[in-house]
């Protein structure tokens, strides 16, 4: 029985882990402008005692839901990566969920610069294979640059800073999104080569 004992306690704890991250990432999906800890707990079927034993508090919970995030979205374009519209899949699921996960973004601000840094690094990373293979194919314009994404990312996060309200925050969004990726990639000449979804990030 001793030797059964730790590895069913780290299964427990793993899944524990888990049910939290999936649970705060639903919630924050929410129109709430804040998530609270209890109500993560409740959503993920465990007690609050439970949840800060993995995380002591809601920035450590965030860096961990935005590395979550990251992990699904990585494992997502290495699966469609031989498709040329899968750059435009997961730029227009990224962009989206800036005004979608309201709360994460607005816990993320707090997160220091060189935590903000390395998780904007490590997603321009995960882009940049897909943008060099979209480009070779002629999808997308040849002197977008991976950096470049990130004025992408300022510009919806401003338009939705600059919204009253949270209906105009996605109606405004959403408009701007479509501006900018009709401003970076070529129209699609065939139904084949529309972009298929590649997971829910």
């Amino acid at each position: 029985m001793l030797y059964g004992t730790q590895p069913a306690r780290r299964r427990d704890a793993l899944r524990n882990r888990t049910a939290i991250l999936q649970a705060a990432c639903e919630l924050m999906s929410s129109q709430s402008a804040t998530v609270g800890m209890p109500e993560i707990a409740r959503r993920a079927g465990i007690g609050q005692a439970t949840l800060y034993r993995h995380f002591p508090d809601r920035m450590a919970l965030a860096t961990a839901v935005i590395g979550y995030l990251l992990d699904g979205l990585e494992h997502c374009v290495a699966a469609g990566l031989e498709q040329p519209a899968t750059f435009r899949t997961a730029l227009n699921e990224i962009l989206r969920a800036q005004v979608t996960m309201r709360p994460l973004v607005q816990l993320a601000r707090r997160l220091d610069a060189a935590t903000r840094g390395r998780f904007l690094r490590r997603l321009i990373g995960v882009l940049a294979e897909p943008l060099r293979r979209a480009q070779d194919n002629g999808y997308v314009r040849a002197d977008l640059v991976p950096d470049d994404l990130v004025l992408l990312f300022g510009m919806v996060e401003g338009v939705v800073e600059g919204a009253t309200n949270h209906a105009e925050a996605v109606a405004a969004a959403g408009r701007s999104i479509d501006l900018a990726l009709d401003g970076v990639f070529r129209p699609v000449s065939s139904p084949s080569e529309a972009p298929q979804r590649i997971g829910k990030l």
